[in-house]
């Protein structure tokens, strides 16, 4: 249990069993103006949606399912090829309005309970720090959160998860939408690599788009826009390097 900070137990119904051992966490936003409200569904058998953990924007940090379970937070999604998150991840839901309640910057108190909870959780199971993950990361077509204002790079200082210093913004030609080819194809390769749902066609279509999106809003939030600029390819070539092999 992490220690600083408050810390309540609300049991939500919703959840199962797992299929598959632990190896993923997954940060989301709750896209609601109140952490309350998230609290009320999450724990609702009518929604039929669950997570882990809650953390407020005051800090206070909200256990609904234990971690042993299978919370219900993922939905469709999928990384390395592999699907039914649910069950191979821990999840954890952070108070924020998002992106359609203007995607304010996140509290410090709350970043610092994100922290002090991810670090809690990593000293419990075996996940890798390139496995500490965005929703929007594995669900791209269909996510946005936690977005780009989620400070990833103080995460990943404070020691949890994979990160690179993002490649500054240049003037340059680089991939967009309608292009073809194999400098496309290789794209989409080293997206897959890291581990996007993405297929190497070499054709920039709107999934692409949508995955280099992601990938900017989690390492390259300063410019999202779905475009792979000479900045967010160095960016990815860059994360590559730094990953620890297995």
């Amino acid at each position: 249990m992490t220690s600083g900070f408050r810390y309540f137990s609300i049991a939500s119904p919703n959840h199962g069993q797992r299929r598959a051992s632990i190896d993923m966490l997954v940060l989301h936003y709750t896209g609601m103006p109140h952490a309350e409200g998230a609290i009320a569904r999450l724990t609702d058998p009518r929604s039929e949606v669950s997570s882990h953990y809650v953390v407020d924007n005051g800090g206070a940090i909200f256990a609904l399912v234990s971690e042993e379970r299978r919370a219900w937070h993922a939905g469709q999604s999928s990384w390395h090829g592999q699907t039914d998150l649910n069950s191979r991840s821990i999840g954890i839901e952070i108070g924020h309005p998002g992106h359609d309640g203007g995607n304010p910057p996140f509290s410090d108190a709350q970043i610092e309970a994100v922290i002090s909870l991810c670090g809690d959780i990593l000293s419990r199971w075996q996940i890798a720090p390139a496995r500490v993950l965005a929703h929007s990361d594995i669900a791209p077509s269909r996510k946005q959160d936690p977005g780009e204002r989620f400070p990833w790079e103080r995460l990943h200082r404070a020691g949890i998860g994979h990160f690179v210093l993002p490649t500054p913004l240049v003037e340059g030609h680089g991939l967009a939408p309608g292009d073809e080819g194999p400098s496309v194809a290789a794209l989409q390769g080293s997206l897959a690599a890291y581990g996007y749902a993405v297929e190497p066609t070499g054709s920039y279509g709107l999934e692409t788009q949508q995955v280099v999106a992601a990938f900017q809003r989690h390492f390259r939030p300063e410019r999202v826009d779905g475009l792979a600029d000479p900045s967010t390819c160095a960016t990815l070539r860059d994360l590559h390097e730094g990953l620890t092999p297995p």
